[in-house]
């Protein structure tokens, strides 16, 4: 007969049982917080990139009076951050796709630290332009939202449209906060100050990621998962052209940078000041606009999971060309900015869920860091267009209406190409 365990084994072999189901118990634990991690930090790393972005503009006024800079220029060095932005997409989703977003969201936020020093430190022009468009420029290109919409895909197994819109809705949820801040800084003291404070910010960003950020992907996404072959980038990228839903979400997210960050990233403070409002009421507008805005992209995430893809994000489009009518008819009604804010906030970066879950399904997700960092590249070329004709057409006619018209048409246009995509797809690049 088999020898009876004794006391002390049976009590040992329990403890083995009682430490082992801890770590399995810690190591579910840690599998189940990993998800929000990236949701949470992501949330707050996109807060700060984008005040940075929308701190220019709140300055652009006072950049031009005290340093004698014209709208052309201060136009112009917005839009060539946001070719750096385009040139820089598509090669941050590919390293998303191989390696993962910690690396890629530390150097982007360490440059745009760099970039908000060099700005405070310096009145002349080319180095303000080499600081903003080229230092902060790689920091806005490789913190992005298609970076962390792609590590959501990855990362998020469930209710993956709502955990897009809540990770994404920190690029305009800070705003509303941050901006404000930002104001009575300028007002109170100099707009110099604003751009320190955001660097010391996004450094203790960098602290936070570096010490929680998931590092590599988790195990049984990317390309692991979908079960493909090692292909070149060249191979991927010809790939993604030939997909005719590819040409669609560019072209419309082409026009959606025209129409976001731009326009009204770019020239909706300066448009304020035109109208004869301070910077805190402005700023006010600004912050409400990106409050909506928060609510606009968690409840386009979560219907992005319920409602057919194409007819929502087609209805936004068009409902966004519809705010500019009221936009046009500001003059010096505060209130009327105030209507638009609210309007605009919950129809601007609502497309950012819809169109991040439609490069999933329709191009693939073993993919979609590349695909939705070429689409990507279209909005910030759209948006560059966007914000240095909107001050050349200023400079010219001392007037915003032919921006915010064309804008309209332009929107409209967008949602007509969205509604020609199926619900869902014929066919999904697996291969290169």
């Amino acid at each position: 007969m088999p020898k009876a365990p004794t006391r002390k084994a049976l009590r040992s072999r329990g403890t083995d049982n009682l430490i082992e189901a801890m770590v399995i118990h810690h190591a579910l634990k840690q599998k189940n917080l990993r998800p929000w991690l990236i949701v949470g930090l992501s949330f707050i790393a996109l807060a700060l990139v984008y005040s940075t972005r929308a701190a220019f503009g709140l300055v652009m006024p006072l950049l031009e009076r005290e340093l004698d800079w014209s709208r052309s220029f201060t136009s112009g060095t917005a839009a060539a951050a946001l070719i750096t932005m385009a040139v820089l997409a598509p090669l941050a989703g590919r390293l998303v796709d191989r390696q993962g977003a910690r690396a890629v969201m530390l150097i982007g936020l360490g440059a745009l630290a760099a970039g908000c020093f060099l700005i405070a430190a310096t009145s002349h022009p080319l180095a303000f332009m080499l600081a903003f468009a080229g230092v902060c420029g790689v920091g806005f290109g490789l913190v992005a939202t298609h970076v962390v919409s792609a590590t959501v895909e990855q990362e998020v197994d469930r209710q993956k449209g709502l955990a897009t819109g809540i990770a994404t809705s920190g690029a305009t949820a800070g705003q509303f906060a941050i901006v404000p801040l930002l104001a009575v800084l300028v007002s109170n003291y100099d707009w110099r100050w604003a751009f320190v404070a955001l660097g010391v910010a996004v450094v203790v960003m960098m602290i936070s990621i570096a010490r929680w950020f998931p590092s590599g992907m988790r195990a049984g996404s990317g390309e692991a998962a979908s079960g493909a072959s090692d292909t070149t980038l060249a191979q991927d990228v010809s790939a993604i052209l030939r997909m005719p839903a590819f040409q669609i979400l560019f072209w419309s997210y082409f026009i959606c940078g025209y129409t976001t960050s731009g326009v009204i990233e770019t020239h909706f403070l300066p448009y304020a000041a035109y109208c004869g409002f301070g910077a805190v009421p402005s700023a006010m507008a600004y912050g409400l606009l990106s409050a909506i805005n928060l609510v606009g992209m968690i409840a386009a995430g979560w219907l992005t999971d319920r409602v057919n893809r194409p007819l929502l994000l087609g209805g936004i489009y068009v409902l966004r060309g519809l705010t500019f009518i009221v936009l046009v008819q500001v003059g010096a009604s505060l209130e009327t900015l105030f209507v638009f804010a609210f309007l605009f906030g919950l129809v601007d970066y609502s497309t950012v869920p819809v169109t991040a879950s439609l490069v999933a399904s329709h191009i693939g997700v073993r993919v979609m860091g590349l695909a939705f960092g070429m689409i990507s590249a279209g909005h910030q070329i759209g948006a560059a267009a966007g914000a240095y004709f909107g001050g050349v057409l200023f400079d010219i006619y001392a007037r915003y209406d032919w921006v915010w018209w064309s804008s309209l048409w332009l929107a409209v246009l967008a949602g007509a190409l969205v509604l020609m995509l199926r619900e869902r797809p014929r066919a999904v690049l697996v291969t290169g």
